[in-house]
């Protein structure tokens, strides 16, 4: 195998998490369109528009529920050789007025669910011998705090804290583990019941599309394998960047 050639997709298995909407969704069908079996985990176990995908009903919050899932997706597809951990959810106020029960299903979901995801995958794709995949869908919330998001934040901290040590365990593995921080996507997620905005919003209609956020995914999972994309924070032009 020639280690500066782009990797291809044709055949590779992929798991992917909060697979029914979004980037998660985008992220499916882009990888099945390229040649990968997906297995797309969600709570809906939906494959809409992904023609051929496993769909999986998946609580991420729940380990059991992660584990029989990545098992399933291996005894249906094969071993994952890519991994994405991007459900997530989010609220949005000050710490003193976020529910401790919000704050739980935000870790629960973002870090721990990210951490239930690669428990699951990591041992089956170490001792398949070949090369893999993990990317963390983070958040510029990963990198810089932003007030009325603490727990969130925290939560997004905690996902690329693990990614980072686990890129040091794993690259000598073959291994390669990636992060990406996208800033303003037009998604759901953006229009939340608690933050305000609607799809018409003029600050919503310039952010990212969700189909932004898979292309650079799937060109962090087909880069040659003498190459990581280790971390990338992406932004629509009409945000500002952080110094």
């Amino acid at each position: 195998m020639n280690m500066s050639t782009e990797t291809s997709l044709e055949g590779r298995v992929a798991v992917v998490t909060g697979a029914s909407k979004g980037i998660g969704l985008s992220l499916s069908r882009r990888l099945s369109d390229a040649g990968a079996k997906v297995a797309m985990l969600s709570r809906s176990g939906s494959t809409e528009g992904v023609p051929g995908a496993l769909g999986i009903s998946c609580d991420v919050a729940n380990h059991h529920d992660v584990v029989a899932a990545v098992d399933r997706c291996r005894d249906e597809l094969g071993v994952p050789s890519i991994a994405v951990a991007n459900a997530g959810v989010g609220h949005y106020a000050d710490f003193v007025d976020t529910p401790i029960e919000r704050s739980q299903e935000m870790i629960a979901t973002n870090l721990l669910g990210t951490i239930y995801l690669y428990d699951a995958v990591l041992p089956m794709m170490i001792a398949s011998g070949k090369p893999g995949d993990l990317v963390s869908l983070a958040s510029e919330a990963g990198r810089r705090g932003f007030p009325g998001e603490a727990v969130y934040c925290a939560s997004k901290f905690g996902q690329v804290g693990l990614s980072r040590a686990l890129d040091g365990e794993l690259r000598d593995k073959g291994i390669r583990v990636s992060i990406l921080c996208p800033g303003g996507v037009h998604t759901e997620f953006a229009v939340g019941d608690d933050r305000g905005r609607s799809h018409d919003d003029p600050t919503v209609q310039a952010m990212m599309s969700a189909d932004d956020v898979a292309d650079l995914a799937v060109y962090t999972v087909t880069r040659p394998r003498n190459m990581r994309v280790y971390e990338v924070a992406l932004r629509p032009m009409s945000e500002a960047i952080w110094g």
